[in-house]
């Protein structure tokens, strides 16, 4: 069974999508890029103020189900150029300050409304493995 996710703290679907979906205790966050949730206009074309806007667009998602950037277990950020890799990165490591999730990176040709950088997101909601527990690989 699935949730549909929904909160008008981020921005509103720009297509046939949901903000997010829960199906069980995974969130699966769709792609944001940096449309301010108000005007639903992209916020600039300075890197670091898309990728603050991308990421507190993501919070904003998280917050409506009661979790935080600390329940992301991964990521993948689309970039329009690598060259934006470093200032991206450093913003980004700003919102996981501890722990951060697995990610990746890749560069594509366009962003959708001439975005410069779109960020997807997973989280889950109980964690997994307790807090000093190590999953063990169990496969033979």
């Amino acid at each position: 069974m699935k949730k549909i996710i929904s909160t008008p703290e981020a921005p509103a679907a720009v297509g046939p999508y949901s903000q997010a979906v829960r199906a069980g205790s995974t969130i699966y966050c769709a792609g944001q890029i940096p449309l301010d949730p108000k005007s639903g206009q992209i916020v600039s074309q300075d890197i670091s103020e898309q990728t603050r806007r991308v990421l507190d667009n993501i919070g904003a998602v998280l917050r409506s189900e009661g979790l935080t950037f600390e329940n992301i277990v991964k990521t993948t950020i689309f970039l329009t150029d690598l060259a934006d890799f470093q200032t991206v990165n450093e913003i980004y490591a700003s919102y996981f300050k501890k722990e951060p999730p697995a990610r990746s990176t890749v560069q594509v040709p366009a962003l959708p409304k001439g975005a410069r950088v779109e960020i997807e997101a997973i989280a889950v909601v109980d964690g997994g493995a307790p807090r000093g527990q190590s999953v063990s690989d169990t496969s033979g």
